[in-house]
């Protein structure tokens, strides 16, 4: 599986998964504060709530960042904190698309549905990621 190969390079150098995470959390936030606000009328998202899902991961990238940076004991832990995190934003995401469902265009669904797709997966490797370090400590000791 594609996921498992991902995981076992990244498991070298677990610390890239939060930079990855934090460059994904910048462009994330930058389209959704930035770019779709422009284009409120065509994917139907209302501005605030723009607004309001572009904070999330900024808030992801502080913390991302500041991992990348400083952590370098217990990664699992943190990485399951941003993978949780993720997951959380998703579905956040996912109930504010059905509350302002008669709103939303087929692109915003689109966009939507593709950026939260991606984001479970990255979620889905960070995880993986955890557990490998995980079972390493324990068959270490």
């Amino acid at each position: 599986m594609i996921f498992r190969h991902i995981v076992n390079r990244i498991s070298l150098r677990p610390r890239i998964l939060f930079l990855i995470d934090a460059f994904g959390a910048v462009l994330s936030a930058f389209v959704l504060g930035v770019v779709l606000v422009r284009f409120e009328s065509i994917i139907g998202i209302p501005r605030s709530t723009l607004y309001f899902l572009a904070v999330l991961p900024s808030i992801f990238a502080i913390y991302d960042f500041y991992c990348y940076l400083r952590i370098k004991k217990n990664m699992v832990v943190f990485l399951k904190g941003i993978a949780f995190a993720n997951l959380l934003y998703c579905c956040v995401s996912m109930g504010l698309l059905f509350y302002h469902c008669q709103k939303v265009t087929y692109l915003g669904w689109i966009y939507m549905v593709v950026e939260i797709m991606i984001v479970i997966a990255i979620a889905n490797v960070e995880f993986m990621t955890a557990a490998g370090l995980t079972s390493k400590r324990n068959s270490s000791t």
